[in-house]
Order: C-alpha cells, then sequence, then structure tokens
C-alpha cells in the first residue's frame, strides 16, 4: 500500500469528499471527553471494516455544522488520563490492539489534529468491553443491532456469500436437474471438448466455483445457483433473492397492473427480464430521414446496467427484501438490497467496488454488464442523449436505489433536478476529460444558443450547491469559463 502523506492538503481532500459526518468521518472543535474519544475510535474502526474501508479519521479543528476550519487546542500527545499518557491509554482500554496515528498538523496558525484509524481485522474494537458502531453519523453500540454485528463478524471471519452452500447431498444427475449447465458453458465460452463426458462437465462446473466436490456427494454454491439454477425456488435460502417486477397504474403504487417474481437464475434469465421490462415502455414515434421510426421512452442500455448494477452489488446477507424494478407512468424505479459501497457523488467517475467480487467478475465475462466503473457512465450518457431529466440514486441505510425519469421539459424540472443534471454532466465530461461550458449545458438541456443566462443560472446555482468548480479560478473571462466536479 502506498502511504499517504497526511499534511493540510490531505485534510483539504478528506473535507471536499466528506461534506457531511459520515460513517467513517468525524469532525470536532476539540475535546474534552477521553471516553467519548474511546468509543468514538472503536465505532469508527468496526464501521470502517463492515463498509470494506481500510481507514476512518477523526479531524479535530474542524467546527461542526459549518465544516469551517478554525483549528484546534487539543494536544493529544502531551495529554494525560490519570497519570498515563492519552495514547497510551487508549491502547489498554481499546482491545484487541487497535492500529491508529495521531497527526498533528499547522498551516498558517491553524492547527489540526487528525486520528488515522485502520480498519479492525480480526474482531469487533471494544472501548472498555463495548463495541460500537456508527448509524450515519451517530455512534450506537453494536449489540443494539444484531444484523449489523452478524455481518461485521462475517465480514472479519472472510465470509462470502458466493462461496456458501445453497444445497448438498447431490448427485451429478441431481446437479443436471437444478442447473441450466449448457446455457452456462454457452455464457462462459467453455470448450465443449469431451462435453459429453460428465466428469469434465463437473470439473468445469467446480473450476468456476459453482459446484464443490464433498467427497461423497456434490453440492451447488451460492454462486452457481444465483446465476444459473433453471427454478430458485428449489433453492430454500435464495427463494427472497429472486428478482420482482411491478408495473403500476400512474405515479404511486395504489393500484398495480402487472406482478412477476422470476424464477430461472440471473445470468440465464437476464435477457429475457429485460425484454419483459422493455415491452412495458412507452414508444414514441419519431421520423428519422423521411421514415416513422418507434424508439422507447427509456434507454435500454440504462434499464440494462442499473439492472445489472442492482443484482452485482446487492448485499446478500440483509434478508426480507427481493431486488426490486418498479414502473411507474412517469419513472423506473430499481431497487437492491444493501448501501452502495460508493459515495454517490462519486459513481460516475470512481472504479467500482463490489460485495460480490466473483459475480461481478462472472457477469463481465458473460458481457451482462460493463467493464468496472463504465455502468453508470454509459446509464448518464443514453440519458442525455434521450434527452431526460438526470437519474436520482438514492443510498439509504440498508438499500440503494436508481431512478430513471420520463421526459420532462427543463421549465418542469425542480431547481435540484437541474443541479443534479448539471453535476452529472460535469462529471461525464470529467471522465471523457472534458470541461463542462455553457455550451455544452445548452446542448444537454436543449437550450437555444441565444439562451446563454438561462444556462449560466442552472451553472450558478450548481457551483453554489458545491458540486462543481471553475477548472481554471484565475480566468476572469465569463464567456470561455470551463467547470469541472468539486473532487478535481
Amino acid at each position: 500500500m502506498i502511504r499517504t502523506v497526511m499534511d493540510f492538503k490531505f485534510v483539504l481532500r478528506l473535507l471536499e469528499a466528506n461534506q457531511f459526518e459520515n460513517e467513517v468521518v468525524e469532525y470536532k472543535k476539540n475535546n474534552k471527553d477521553f471516553i467519548v474519544l474511546g468509543k468514538n475510535i472503536s465505532a469508527l474502526s468496526n464501521t470502517a471494516a463492515l463498509l470494506g474501508i481500510d481507514k476512518a479519521y477523526i479531524i479535530f479543528g474542524i467546527e461542526d455544522g459549518t465544516l469551517n476550519i478554525v483549528g484546534t487546542n487539543f494536544k493529544p500527545k502531551q495529554e494525560k488520563k490519570g497519570n498515563e499518557e492519552l495514547e497510551s491509554w487508549l491502547h489498554k482500554v481499546l482491545k484487541p490492539n487497535i492500529e491508529f496515528k495521531i497527526h498533528e498538523i499547522t498551516e498558517k496558525e491553524i492547527r489540526l489534529v487528525v486520528f488515522e484509524i485502520e480498519a479492525t481485522k480480526i474482531s469487533p474494537i471494544k472501548f472498555e468491553e463495548k463495541a460500537y458502531i456508527r448509524i450515519g453519523s451517530n455512534r450506537k453500540e453494536l449489540d443494539k443491532y444484531p444484523e449489523k454485528e452478524k455481518k461485521l463478524w462475517q465480514v472479519l471471519s472472510g465470509f462470502s456469500f458466493e462461496n456458501e452452500i445453497a444445497k448438498s447431498n447431490l448427485n451429478i444427475q441431481d446437479i443436471y436437474d437444478l442447473l441450466d449447465y449448457s446455457k452456462c458453458f454457452d455464457m462462459l465460452d467453455i470448450s465443449y471438448n469431451n462435453y459429453s463426458s460428465d466428469e469434465y462437465i463437473i470439473e468445469k462446473l467446480i473450476e468456476h466455483g459453482l459446484v464443490k466436490n464433498l467427497n461423497d456427494s456434490f453440492a451447488i454454491t451460492n454462486l452457481g445457483a444465483i446465476l444459473f439454477a433453471k427454478d430458485l425456488t428449489k433453492f430454500k435460502g435464495l427463494n427472497r433473492k429472486r428478482i420482482r417486477f411491478i408495473r403500476y397504474q400512474g405515479k404511486n403504487k395504489i393500484h398495480t397492473l402487472e406482478e412477476l417474481e422470476g424464477r430461472k437464475g440471473y445470468a440465464i434469465g437476464f435477457q429475457g427480464l429485460i425484454s419483459y421490462i422493455m415491452q412495458y415502455v412507452p414508444k414514441n414515434e419519431v421520423i428519422e430521414n423521411a421514415i416513422r421510426k418507434d424508439t422507447t421512452l427509456y434507454p435500454e442500455i440504462a434499464i440494462r446496467e442499473l439492472v445489472a448494477n442492482a443484482i452485482i452489488h446487492q448485499d446478500f446477507t440483509i434478508n426480507g427484501r427481493n431486488p426490486m424494478i418498479e414502473m411507474y407512468s412517469d419513472r423506473i424505479e430499481i431497487t437492491n438490497n444493501g448501501k452502495s459501497l460508493i459515495d454517490i457523488k462519486r459513481l460516475i467517475d470512481m472504479p467500482s467496488k463490489s460485495r460480490n467480487d466473483k459475480l461481478a467478475n462472472l457477469m463481465r465475462i458473460m458481457g451482462i454488464c460493463e467493464e468496472r466503473g463504465s455502468g453508470v457512465d454509459k446509464v448518464i450518457d443514453s440519458v442525455e442523449a434521450y434527452q431526460l431529466p438526470a437519474p436520482d440514486f438514492i443510498n439509504n441505510e440498508d438499500y440503494f436505489q436508481a431512478i430513471l425519469f420520463s421526459h420532462m421539459p427543463l421549465e418542469d424540472m425542480t431547481k435540484q433536478d437541474r443541479i443534479r443534471a448539471t453535476y452529472q454532466h460535469c462529471c461525464l465530461k470529467w471522465a471523457s476529460r472534458e470541461a463542462m461550458t455553457n455550451a455544452s449545458l445548452r446542448a444537454r438541456f436543449k437550450i437555444g444558443d441565444k439562451q446563454h443566462s438561462k444556462a449560466s443560472k442552472i451553472i450558478s446555482d450548481t457551483l453554489e450547491a458545491g458540486l462543481i468548480k471553475q477548472q481554471d479560478p484565475e480566468n476572469k473571462s465569463t464567456k470561455h469559463v470551463k467547470y469541472v466536479p468539486f473532487f478535481v
């Protein structure tokens, strides 16, 4: 691992990337309570491990609420708890042994203190025999949240949903009855040499982590079942992982028009699912080269990518809710269990991070989803090409939701709709090594060339929201200003 230099610029980057306290960043002005400090270290270390993040931070010298950099008079390396140095005392009361570093930074007479806390690797970190966790920006006792405690232990023990057994005590014929191995071989482009040999077929299924040989019998893994099951209802633990599609009349859930719960494994049922959804997507008639053509209201690639994203990134350890695709008259909502591991403001530019690497890898090999990190880019690009409002992404504590909206005139969009579209457009430009301009935003919204001021107002609102900035702040010209995302 490359060691990050802890300096004032690093703190500024942390502040830009975390404009609010969250699960792994805590802001304080000063410190008067060492007990609270110990509890916070426990909570941050445990939460970082739970989220698959290497480190968490407590930054002193930041005004709570405003996040203004005001400096601190806290000097942890000089402080004592009783007769013991604070750092030594913290290491004594935090168990098991935890790695954290204290950085004291001074810049232009402003003094900051940063506690750099490693994610726990062995077991939950306890402060005075009690383990803590972060729920959003709030510290809670871990044992009050049994689902999170269970999940943390799974993470720390190397638990992998994909490797767990979905069905055991099987013979070769059982494997053939339960898994569509011929489609599996086609989709994974497995050679058909000796295809008629049971030994060869089972060997390849084992090689790809879909089946296990338990000496006197075989077992199908969760990975094998969730991708290639002929019928997921045959696997008791996976029944609630089937994808549900619901179509409603109007803009709410009052009247259901259609409901489908898939039975096939994700891989062999994916194209059928997308085709099923697309048949209900409204059509628009356009004239192209004097020929009438029907085009769908939503781009198929956007639906395809978002459904694949929901499949790949879902948290299989959360029970009680299926992956959901809900179609309303004015939008489509796609929801999966588990919050995104990536900040939703960075979905376009950050490399993808999946809870289910083996599942994601096989889905990419089969061409069901895009290369790592390019899926959301394609969604935004296709939405812009269709002149649709910007999709919305909601990252809740236990679910992630993507929302595609039907066509809406610029005049009907809310201020937040316009800001979101402008930020996504700017990120998309940056991903292409370009910058956003007034002209590019006018093209995005189909604003006339003579209506610079309308685009300028939207840009001004987005600047005020802190989501974009001028690429060259020294440029005083207003005519050819270029803009980049806030994190650049």
